[in-house]
């Protein structure tokens, strides 16, 4: 039995005895790393980057004057808080949907955050 035999037996093994939650990251991850993009879990504040993930939750927050429209987005390593200012509503924002988005990582209240990304959503629901 070659060393890849082994590698696929050892993979094979970990899906039967991971639960779904597990897996769902491991291919969130893996998706976003082929893609190219950033895993939220090595950005930094201030840094420019581009991350690859699936919606969360999405939510309206009119906070007085300053409504805005939050998701959270994550890649399998960390979740990262979208914000778009003065929006209440964007067409495909939607729980379930995977996205790249590109933006300038800020932390808020401990969490990364991406203000007003652009965003490409890679997937139908």
């Amino acid at each position: 039995m070659g060393s890849t035999d082994g590698g696929s037996f050892r993979r094979m093994l970990r899906k039967l005895t991971s639960d779904v939650e597990t897996l769902d990251a491991d291919d969130l991850s893996e998706d976003a790393e082929r893609s190219g993009a950033q895993r939220a879990c090595d950005c930094a504040c201030g840094q420019e980057v581009t991350v690859l993930g699936r919606l969360r939750s999405v939510e309206f927050c009119p906070q007085e004057a300053d409504a805005s429209l939050e998701a959270e987005l994550f890649d399998g390593t960390e979740g990262v808080t979208l914000v778009w200012m003065g929006r209440r509503r964007i067409p495909g924002i939607e729980p379930g949907r995977t996205m790249r988005v590109r933006g300038r990582i800020s932390v808020r209240d401990g969490r990364k955050v991406l203000y007003n990304p652009y965003y490409e959503i890679c997937q139908a629901q």
